[in-house]
């Protein structure tokens, strides 16, 4: 395999390359200083949280609701930006995961089933990604938005929720 060059010339200007895991990135990057190759409409910070919660759940499967049985269910809550603030951030990591963790609390240890707003509707994977990604939302402010949600209720069986935008509409 070619070894990475230690630096690399864009627009005139030298970054270093350092290997973090095998992988280069960047170092003293800055977005005014990118020269993509293709047209690109702009640029996107994302950031992602995870968190754990235990309850429980019995779905409505075809008309006959299952036994109530229990997950810990991980949420990972992505959200995105197209600028960073006078910090250098796109959104603080510990807001964000203040916010996750408001909107998971009414479902820690509780049968969703009981539990506003699956008392009325349907608790699947998908129906609580849904509900956090707009929970989330209401609480970020307007240059911050939820770009995905995913909710995983067992190993290999997860709900991905991606709210559609202007920009990219949904088909």
């Amino acid at each position: 395999m070619p070894r990475a060059p230690d630096t690399e010339s864009m627009s005139g200007a030298s970054f270093i390359l350092r290997n973090l895991s095998g992988k280069t990135s960047l170092v003293g990057f800055r977005c005014a200083d990118f020269q993509p190759r293709l047209p690109i409409l702009g640029f996107m910070f994302e950031l992602e949280v995870r968190r754990i919660f235990s309850a429980a759940h019995a779905l409505l499967l075809r008309g006959e609701r299952e036994v109530l049985h229990g997950h810990d269910w991980q949420v990972d809550l992505t959200v995105a930006t197209d600028h960073l603030d006078a910090d250098e951030l796109a959104f603080d990591f510990h807001r964000l995961e203040q916010t996750l963790d408001e909107v998971l609390q009414p479902f820690q240890s509780a049968n969703l089933n009981e539990t506003p707003p699956f008392d009325r509707i349907n608790p699947s994977a998908e129906a609580v990604a849904r509900h956090v990604a707009q929970q989330v939302e209401r609480r970020l402010p307007e240059s911050v938005r939820v770009h995905a949600v995913r909710v995983t209720e067992a190993p290999g069986c997860a709900a991905r929720f991606i709210p559609c935008v202007v920009e990219a509409p949904c088909r």
